[in-house]
């Protein structure tokens, strides 16, 4: 039952690279279900999850109406993964949509939407045999056995020159967006782990997707995820039994 986690400033190609290992693995993909399925728990318009999880105003006009409809036909439907012109969309940051009418008051407390993201991610979890894009996700299951985290991170020019290609942009309006949304997915990060989501040690593995191919790294996750859950299936759920043993290694390899 493997579990995959992927995060990166957008640009990176946590999408794409994802639905790939999905694939190869046969799993599922979950992108912006996470806040779909918590916007039900808190009996929330989607919108105001959005504006909770990161505000970028400067493209309010432009994106908001058109993700906020597709998240709310996604929350509607049930669907794992809503398609379409969706998928470039960033998967940690969204612009600040406008009110919709829901049966609690729109505003969403930290509290609330944490613990709500927490737990549809768990039950993600639970459940097994999933990609998860973006939300922290690493961080909610940090401590859980099995599962395999993976960081993205690419240059600025790199990500500048993927929206002004996806995203049809000018050069001068793709660098105030890939600045706003790197900036939005720290502070999502500091803001509720109290960490920087570039830090290696968060991640199994951190992928230089200015060097990288996304199929080549489609494949490393692959293969490297491939370890993870056969540790799991070899030390079972206790990750003090992994620990023990990786320790054994790094005595032998001083030796």
């Amino acid at each position: 039952m493997p579990v995959i986690t992927i995060n990166g400033p957008y640009g990176c190609g946590a999408i794409p690279i994802g639905q790939m290992v999905a694939r190869k693995l046969n799993l599922d993909f979950v992108d912006r279900l996470v806040l779909t399925e918590a916007a039900k728990l808190l009996e929330r318009p989607v919108g105001a999850l959005i504006n909770k999880e990161q505000r970028i105003d400067r493209f309010r006009d432009r994106l908001g109406r058109f993700i906020q409809t597709m998240l709310e036909r996604s929350a509607i439907s049930g669907e794992v993964y809503a398609g379409g012109a969706l998928m470039t969309l960033p998967p940690n940051a969204y612009p600040a949509l406008g009110a919709a009418q829901a049966t609690k008051s729109t505003s969403v407390e930290d509290k609330e939407f944490i613990e709500a993201t927490t737990t549809v991610v768990n039950n993600l979890y639970k459940k097994g045999d999933v990609v998860i894009i973006g939300r922290a996700a690493n961080m909610i299951l940090a401590n859980s056995p099995g599962v395999f985290h993976v960081g993205l991170y690419a240059p600025p020019e790199v990500r500048v020159q993927i929206l002004m290609r996806r995203e049809h942009l000018e050069r001068e309006e793709a660098e105030v967006m890939v600045e706003e949304l790197e900036q939005a997915h720290i502070e999502y990060f500091r803001k509720f782990f109290q960490v920087h989501p570039q830090e290696p040690s968060l991640y199994h593995a951190f992928l230089n997707m200015g060097k990288l191919q996304p199929e080549t790294a489609s494949d490393i996750i692959t293969h490297m995820a491939d370890d993870v859950v056969s540790a799991r299936q070899y030390f079972g759920d206790d990750p003090s039994h992994a620990e023990g043993f990786l320790s054994g290694w790094g005595e032998q390899g001083k030796q």
